[in-house]
């Protein structure tokens, strides 16, 4: 079973045991699943997504949860931050375990020394070379942090 297909029948088994924010969840994750097949066809191509094109679009509303949860607790709302955390859970269960702060900063530490001499004008390019390697696996805030503090 693809990760698409999973992602509806837990939004079909959600809706019929009423559990509304995991249904709720999950129905505005299956319409951006939907809307890329349709782009997709609109372009030719293939319609049926793979499980790294349904990670990706799963991956773009976390980080949508993750800011409006920034953004409400910044606006002192409390209740609509807690709302996008509770639907932020929901995603995050279909996502691949991230690398820890520790293990992040392990490999960041290799790639940067296999790199040779960098210096933090060389950020762009060592950042763009640790997210190839760590796409999925870690958080680019996080590994921004890490870098710019090995950098410096």
């Amino acid at each position: 079973m693809s990760l698409e297909e999973k992602l509806k029948s837990d939004f079909e088994a959600a809706f019929k045991s009423r559990n509304s924010i995991v249904a709720d969840t999950l129905r505005l994750l299956v319409s951006a699943l939907h809307n890329r097949a349709i782009e997709k066809r609109g372009k030719g191509e293939n319609e049926k997504l793979s499980d790294e094109e349904t990670l990706e679009i799963a991956r773009r509303e976390v980080k949508k949860r993750k800011e409006a949860i920034t953004l409400y607790t910044q606006g002192k709302r409390e209740d609509l931050a807690a709302k996008e955390l509770a639907e932020l859970k929901v995603l995050e269960v279909y996502l691949p375990a991230q690398m820890s702060d520790e293990d992040i900063k392990k490999e960041v530490q290799r790639l940067v020394s296999a790199a040779g001499e960098v210096s933090p004008k060389d950020f762009g390019k060592v950042m763009g070379t640790v997210m190839k390697e760590l796409k999925g696996k870690a958080d680019a805030a996080v590994v921004t942090r890490i870098l710019k503090e090995l950098l410096s």
